[in-house]
């Protein structure tokens, strides 16, 4: 089991997860907070069922509600954020005392597994999508993902969620780029980790399914045998007829 509280470089995070099952009458919730920090960096997250229902967003000094708006909204109470920011100041005390006391303590890298990618929606030409890049399988948290289309690199449009923790101790990340289908374009995802020697990329072109004319074939060439079929048949009831 990998410890939950580690000592990473200075751009990457220090974690430390807590998690509370919730049992009710009917059912099982899994209810986890992660609280991280570096020397230049904050995280503070809240989840439920897999799900993230609030983060803070020290950059706009706000928090965030990233749930969708066809489910009932769930908020947090208010001062949410302020004791986001009291817990940033625990936590890069407890960092500080952290390097001291592992610092001779090797640091466990495992490499991500190879990307996914697969769209939100089906594809239409012209219509807008999002192209989805699920990575899993890392350790530590996080991983750096970047886009590109027809071998440019892509920032516009793209987002990327916070490490969230496997049952196994390791991390997944989704990515996501919002773009319009255009035959022809070739998009691609690479992630890059500690444990890569070089990024792991994963490319997309886009493709429509065209409906498939076998069975329309196939029908019409049983509808024309079938009506030689008739005329043969009635022609030699009529020759019967006629020697009679």
């Amino acid at each position: 089991m990998k410890m939950m509280m580690m000592m990473m470089k200075v751009s990457e995070l220090v974690l430390v997860l807590s998690c509370v099952l919730c049992v009710s009458a009917d059912s099982l919730h899994v209810d986890l907070a992660i609280t991280g920090c570096s020397d230049t960096d904050g995280e503070n997250m809240y989840a439920l069922d897999g799900e993230e229902m609030w983060y803070a967003d020290f950059i706009n000094k706000r928090g965030v509600e990233p749930q969708p708006g066809f489910i009932d909204q769930t908020s947090y109470e208010e001062g949410a954020y302020e004791r986001a920011v009291a817990n940033q100041q625990i936590c890069k005390s407890n960092l500080k005392n952290g390097r001291i006391g592992m610092k001779d303590l090797a640091l466990n890298i495992d490499p991500p597994s190879s990307p996914m990618i697969y769209t939100r929606d089906e594809v239409e030409l012209g219509e807008k999508n999002i192209l989805i890049c699920y990575v899993t399988g890392f350790y530590p948290a996080p991983v750096t993902v970047y886009w590109t289309k027809n071998g440019e690199e892509v920032t516009e449009g793209t987002s990327i969620n916070i490490p969230y923790p496997n049952k196994d101790g390791s991390f997944n990340q989704i990515s996501r780029l919002e773009f319009v289908p255009q035959l022809g374009d070739m998009y691609s995802c690479s992630v890059k980790h500690p444990a890569l020697n070089q990024p792991l990329t994963r490319f997309w072109d886009v493709e429509v399914k065209q409906p498939s004319i076998g069975p329309a074939v196939f029908c019409g060439l049983g509808l024309t045998v079938g009506l030689l079929g008739v005329a043969a048949g009635t022609f030699f009831l009529i020759k019967g007829n006629e020697c009679s």
